[in-house]
């Protein structure tokens, strides 16, 4: 930050989610609170999304702490729900509650760093003297609220964010550790599932649609290989993947073992893990910000863009996958086309080098 910069007294992030996208965000706006650390923030999140940025029972708002690192407001909605019943007494008023809490606290800048239509409403409704956004957001219209639409560089996602919050600074930020709470509630939790000196593989084989799944089965004889160099497999899922993970430990042989984690849990699971395996996910993402080794397995969606950052990886993409966004429900070919062999190969790889 130049010395001239006067800080700002406060500031609204709007990112709504998803799991990924939220932790995309974090390193941004962990940069922004390294840079004005007097300055108040607020973010306005999915409430499903909340607890990466606040531990589950701790106050979202008031005195920054370990369970609130980042942040001094969260305000969280629920617009999923709310577009179901758009036109009750209930969603009427919940919307206008969420409103008046945001609006309460006067937000000079207000910061779109999700490009939707839907977002940028909402960082204008703000009332922020002055509204960030990607000068080419995700979505076009989104542009219109803008009054500092700003052209974005880099090539992986949390580069661009970078950019944009340099953009709200004045002066390139210098990247800093992601914030995440840490849960003391959820740290007994962990020990339930896992033993202090256990040594564990976190395994997630969900993904946002099938064309970016691996098959499980595969992940099962990944588990098997592991399990024999001395390591816990854990099979992390989420809701409508329990078929998958139920068919990782059945290959598996009884070797891995199924964890479903709320985020918090999830969290302070991932920061003991010796190595993440999975694909373009949230977990990934996850484990990425939290600097545990990942072994990325890409298909259709590009590395370059949305690949692990900033930690030990190693990504297995096959030449046959293109870049494509379509939600297409059949596994993408060129990831048919990685086999579990390639996958413990490079696991192995990786678990060496983290000990070296």
């Amino acid at each position: 930050m130049s010395s001239a910069a006067v800080p700002p007294r406060s500031i609204l992030v709007v990112r709504l989610g998803a799991m990924g996208d939220v932790i995309h965000t974090i390193p941004a706006v962990s940069a922004l609170r390294n840079s004005f650390p007097d300055t108040c923030i607020g973010w306005v999140i999915e409430q499903r999304w909340a607890e990466l940025l606040c531990a589950k029972d701790a106050p979202r708002s008031g005195r920054r702490s370990s369970a609130r690192p980042l942040v001094d407001f969260v305000h969280a909605v629920d617009t999923k729900t709310w577009r179901k019943s758009l036109l009750s007494s209930e969603t009427r008023h919940q919307i206008a509650a969420a409103r008046h809490e945001v609006r309460e606290q006067s937000y000079e800048i207000a910061i779109d760093f999700q490009g939707a239509l839907k977002s940028a409403v909402i960082a204008r409704l703000v009332r922020a003297n002055t509204v960030f956004g990607m000068k080419r957001p995700r979505e076009w219209p989104s542009q219109m609220f803008y009054t500092k639409p700003v052209a974005i560089n880099g090539t992986h996602v949390i580069e661009q964010y970078q950019s944009l919050v340099g953009a709200v600074a004045a002066t390139p930020l210098a990247n800093c550790a992601a914030l995440f709470p840490h849960d003391d509630r959820e740290e007994p939790t962990v020990g339930t599932l896992i033993s202090p000196n256990q040594q564990f593989v976190l395994m997630n084989p969900g993904a946002g649609w099938p064309a970016k799944q691996w098959p499980a089965e595969r992940y099962g004889e990944v588990a098997k290989a592991l399990s024999r160099d001395g390591l816990t497999p854990l099979i992390n899922f989420g809701p409508g993947e329990e078929k998958l993970a139920a068919i990782v430990e059945e290959t598996s042989h009884g070797t891995a073992r199924k964890v479903s984690c709320p985020i918090g849990e999830l969290i302070a699971l991932t920061r003991r893990a010796r190595l993440f395996i999975g694909g373009d996910t949230g977990p990934m993402h996850l484990a990425s910000a939290l600097q545990i080794p990942v072994l990325a397995i890409f298909g259709p969606t590009d590395p370059a863009r949305n690949g692990p950052y900033g930690t030990k990886n190693i990504v297995l993409r096959n030449a046959a996958s293109k870049t494509s966004l379509s939600h297409t429900s059949e596994p993408d070919t060129g990831l048919l086309k990685i086999t579990p062999d390639e996958v413990i190969a490079a696991a192995r790889r990786l678990l060496e080098d983290s000990t070296a």
